[in-house]
């Protein structure tokens, strides 16, 4: 089996070169019949001879990963797959399952790296023993992997297209012609030998081109006319380097976070904590939530995160949401708190989402949409049911738009922050978790921020998910934060957070202060309109 990223490159790939290495090669045209023989075997994905057959797929098809089982696995510009495909998970641990009947199997992984982080290449390139193409210096014989730090030309006085090769050893200048003596006496090392087991993985940059192909002056003038454009440049990185490139929207390191965990308990509140709001991430087997605890300057503390195991169609899993939702967590204080505010995603799984939420207070559970454009956090809730018409129902159940990507970046840019040193404030912010294990932090952390060219030339950033990572938890906590602008936490001043209280066992969202703050101030229009009405009442009394 082999699998290309899509159907479409999989018919191009038999096309333009599966079929032509067939018709021009005696030995591979003997065992494949015509294909335009009848019941020949030979169609434009499916190749039969005698013995065998290989099939050509692409990775966005599920039928097609899971169609035949296979002893050979060729797998071809993996960081091109789709992360999941039509929900049944991985393409390619679909493909590898097809494996599991064979004793002696034998799998390939070809590609071009992508985003460091995402590259689903350089995990696997990680996970073996790391092999380069050692070639012998022409001066001093010294065996060494070709690196493009060791091209120079401007210490040397020369043009970019005039580059040449550094050794590391007698430091002598190697040109351009030396190339092919160099791949002549060269041979494949492993980096990290006796990692990988059985897995052996290779490593070739553009360095290695042949003479005739690309030489090293053009690569250092692709390198020259990169400086200062991050589309060139991580082409440069992945095409010719063969490496993967660094995005500046990296997610913060999860073992960082992991690192500086409290002493809290699970499931407590600690002092300074004066609203609790939560988010819920629905899957199809359980829903996923996380608790968070707000205090002044958004100083936050993650109070509870965990699962409720069950389908969102049976009841029974949505009143253990309830339970949550009418739970007290103990306050440090002593005071019983509950959730102000829980919002739940209504993304996917709508019909199952809006009979619960429907059931509840809106002051206290909303059901969000996530909008990937959208500049502001929360905006006003939009309606969603319809009549028999078709037209939105005046007072029909409403759904609440949030910006994700603002959120999220706004989450990344707290996680980078340093706790202080001696007695110190915490910075405004600053997020505190207590004694979860790895895998939460792995998924608070799970996107990263990528540059891509949209179909119209321009340059948009978009989060997408690190390959062999999940979300829920970093979707929780976006939600989390969702229902807490909407409790009004980014409109609060210092005084209003003095005067926010420990709720009680009703724990009710705190008023907006906002209006208290606005009423305690002089309004010189309001009161100028008051005068007015005054004097045009008494006006008209005098002359009734």
């Amino acid at each position: 089996m082999t699998v290309q990223p899509t159907v479409d490159l999989a018919k191009r790939y038999s096309r333009q070169r599966l079929e032509p290495l067939i018709a021009d090669t005696p030995e591979l045209s003997a065992k494949v019949a015509d294909a335009k023989a009848r019941d020949s075997g030979n169609t434009m994905l499916s190749k039969e001879f005698p013995g065998g057959v290989c099939i050509i797929t692409g990775a966005n098809s599920a039928v097609g990963l899971r169609s035949m089982p296979a002893r050979y696995l060729l797998l071809d510009e993996i960081d091109g797959y789709p992360i999941n495909i039509d929900d049944e998970g991985d393409p390619i641990k679909l493909a590898e399952a097809r494996q599991r009947t064979f004793a002696r199997k034998k799998r390939m992984k070809v590609s071009t790296p992508t985003v460091a982080g995402r590259s689903r290449i350089e995990d696997a390139y990680q996970g073996s023993d790391q092999r380069r193409y050692y070639v012998p210096c022409p001066h001093c014989g010294e065996m060494q992997a070709l690196r493009f730090d060791q091209l120079k030309w401007s210490r040397f006085g020369l043009a970019p297209a005039d580059a040449v090769y550094v050794c590391i050893g007698c430091e002598a200048q190697i040109p351009e012609h030396h190339k092919t003596w160099m791949l002549e006496n060269g041979e494949w090392r492993a980096e990290n030998p006796g990692a990988g087991g059985t897995v052996h993985g290779y490593h070739l940059s553009s360095l290695y081109s042949p003479v005739g192909w690309l030489s090293w002056g053009e690569i250092a003038e692709m390198w020259v006319d990169a400086q200062g454009d991050t589309e060139k440049l991580r082409v440069f990185v992945n095409t010719v380097l063969g490496e993967t490139f660094h995005d500046r929207g990296d997610a913060p390191d999860w073992k960082t976070l992991y690192d500086r965990r409290e002493g809290y308990e699970i499931g407590t509140v600690p002092e300074p904590v004066c609203v609790l709001t939560a988010g819920v991430d629905v899957q199809k087997d359980r829903l996923v939530y996380e608790v968070d605890g707000w205090g002044p300057g958004k100083e936050n503390w993650s109070i509870e995160a965990d699962v409720i195991p069950g389908d969102p169609a049976v009841a029974e899993t949505w009143k253990q949401l309830d339970a949550l939702l009418e739970r007290e967590f103990e306050h440090e204080s002593g005071t019983p708190m509950r959730i102000a505010m829980l919002a739940v995603d209504a993304n996917t799984w709508t019909s199952l989402v809006l009979p619960w939420a429907r059931k509840k207070p809106m002051n206290r559970v909303m059901a969000i949409r996530t909008q990937p454009r959208q500049n502001t956090m929360v905006e006003a809730p939009r309606k969603i049911d319809v009549t028999v018409r078709g037209t939105k129902m005046k007072r029909g159940y409403k759904y609440w738009p949030i910006g994700a990507h603002l959120m999220k970046t706004e989450l990344y840019g707290w996680l980078r922050l340093e706790a202080p040193t001696d007695d110190e404030e915490f910075p405004a912010g600053y997020c505190h978790f207590p004694q979860y294990g790895e895998t939460y932090f792995k998924e608070i952390t799970a996107e990263q921020l990528v540059a891509q060219k949209t179909k119209g030339g321009f340059v948009s950033l978009e989060w997408q998910l690190i390959s062999g990572r999940e979300n829920h938890y970093l979707d929780c906590r976006v939600y989390a934060r969702a229902a807490a602008a909407v409790v009004g936490i980014d409109r609060w001043r210092e005084d209003d957070w003095r005067r926010v209280e420990i709720r009680s066992v009703k724990a009710e969202a705190p008023n907006d202060t906002s209006d208290e703050r606005d009423d305690a101030k002089p309004d010189r229009k309001r009161d100028r309109r008051d005068g007015w009405l005054r004097g045009r009442k008494g006006w008209l009394n005098r002359r009734r």
